[in-house]
């Protein structure tokens, strides 16, 4: 990583600090710490980031991105240590049809494997997920995939139809 890289990320992350409400530029704001508490990181590592001086770990990266409200897969590839070509977007059956017909929204069945949920938690997931789908979600783009993942697909739609109620 060059210099110039490591200075560009630095100051796209700095605007990020501060359009979040950090108050990193005056010496007893407190920005700096009160992220680094929130973030559960080093304030050392925080100010050697906007100095310019080294870039963070892969678990800061991950710590300041979940505070700082972005992607990973954004710090990452901002970075410069990963590509878009290295950490693609997934397909969701997209293509020259979007100007005609919305997007497919994932099942959660896709979500679980996508996310890496081991099989065996796959019913816990499809409950607790299929509380946050938006009420009156469809059921059958809950269901999906899941008619061949042994009997969850009802428990996700019956999850995904009481989405709101309680």
């Amino acid at each position: 990583m060059t210099m110039s890289e490591l200075e560009r990320f630095a100051s796209w992350v700095e605007d990020l600090i501060r359009q979040r409400g950090y108050d990193i530029d005056s010496p007893r704001g407190g920005g700096k710490s009160r992220l680094a508490d929130e973030a559960g990181v080093h304030r050392a590592a925080i100010t050697r980031l906007l100095q310019g001086q080294s870039m963070p770990d892969l678990e800061t990266t991950r710590r300041l991105a979940h505070v700082l409200r972005v992607p990973v897969r954004d710090m990452l590839i901002r970075s410069g240590r990963l590509s878009e070509e290295d950490l693609p977007l997934p397909d969701l059956g997209g293509g020259e049809l979007d100007a005609v017909a919305p997007p497919r929204r994932l099942t959660l069945e896709e979500a679980a494997a996508g996310l890496g949920v081991p099989r065996e938690q796959w019913d816990m997931f499809i409950r607790v997920a299929g509380q946050f789908l938006p009420a009156g979600a469809d059921a059958d783009s809950a269901r999906g995939s899941a008619d061949s993942a042994g009997g969850s697909a009802d428990r996700g739609s019956a999850a995904a139809k009481g989405a709101g109620q309680g």
